[in-house]
């Protein structure tokens, strides 16, 4: 669609105090606090899973010792899109617009919609990670209770989904550390954030933040706090849709929640021969995923 003067007629004119609408102060950068940045210089990637090896057995004088084996899991690829936008606008347009400066703001605003963009791309993965629709390389959704293994099904999430409170991120953080790979095997799972929507923001506050217990009458300690098990405390995801659900991020899972950049964002601008339209766009080419769904646990609340 070309952007003409009767799109905006007033501009043709002097005398407009101010425009508003497009000067808010913008959203910084979130998504990459939960994300892993890569780079890319492929069309996808792929992440192999290595399933490691078990436990021993006792091994009876004069027997032959059970060998393992390390084998290939699950396989994840992520292929890397284009995501572009643009705008164009008429040579008389731009000609008798009265205020240049609104016209120039309007490349910037078109980088700030690809920054959003971005963010919504990342925050689907967690909008969505309970949906049967959306699943991943071991072929269920990032949140689930039946992630196969070769020690069963593992799951990163409750049983039965629970509001944020006390008793219900004491479990989480619990079940956070009894976390095994592959075989079945403790590995140094620790839940060092917990993740909430905005409507979510207060009561996450009080849980952290109270020295004692939070909501009751009761002297004992916030062990939450105490044992300092959230070594990075909470934080607000914006772009997260569910009010009721929550999520805790999990250390030592190196290949969890990553992106992948193949091409950074381009800005371009250029006229058309035949028409003096003027043309501006904005391009990145990029995939976001998870690998490991180890990396974050969730519940979509009660």
């Amino acid at each position: 669609m070309v952007m003409t003067r009767a799109l905006h007629p007033a501009d043709l004119w002097p005398g407009i105090k101010a425009h508003f609408g497009k000067a808010y102060k913008q959203m910084e950068k979130q998504y990459s606090r939960y994300f892993e940045d890569k780079s890319s210089d492929k069309a996808y990637e792929e992440f192999v899973e290595s399933t490691t090896f078990g436990l021993p057995d006792i091994k009876n004088e004069g027997q032959a010792i059970r060998f393992d084996t390390d084998s290939e899991g699950y396989k994840t690829r992520l292929t890397n899109v284009v995501w572009g936008l643009g705008w164009m606008a008429s040579r008389e347009e731009i000609e008798d617009n009265q205020y240049e400066s609104r016209a120039s703001r309007r490349s910037r605003n078109l980088a700030y919609s690809m920054a959003q963009s971005k963010e919504i791309v990342h925050a689907a993965h967690f909008n969505n990670g309970f949906s049967a629709s959306f699943t991943g390389g071991d072929g269920v959704a990032l949140f689930s209770t039946s992630h196969p293994t070769l020690a069963g099904n593992k799951a990163n999430k409750p049983t039965v989904d629970a509001d944020l409170s006390e008793a219900s991120l004491e479990d989480e953080l619990i079940n956070a550390r009894l976390m095994t790979n592959s075989r079945g095997l403790k590995m140094y799972f620790r839940a060092r954030e917990l993740v909430v929507p905005p409507q979510l923001g207060f009561v996450a506050e009080r849980l952290m933040k109270s020295e004692k217990q939070s909501g009751t009458a009761n002297n004992d300690i916030n062990a939450v706090r105490s044992s300092g098990m959230l070594s990075r405390g909470y934080s607000v995801w914006d772009y997260l849709t569910d009010a009721n659900a929550w999520f805790l991020m999990i250390d030592n899972v190196p290949e969890g929640l990553v992106t992948l950049q193949r091409r950074k964002l381009e800005m371009e601008q250029d006229n058309d021969f035949d028409t003096e339209n003027a043309k501006a766009k904005a391009t990145e080419r990029y995939i976001s995923g998870w690998v490991d769904w180890r990396c974050v646990r969730g519940t979509s609340g009660a």
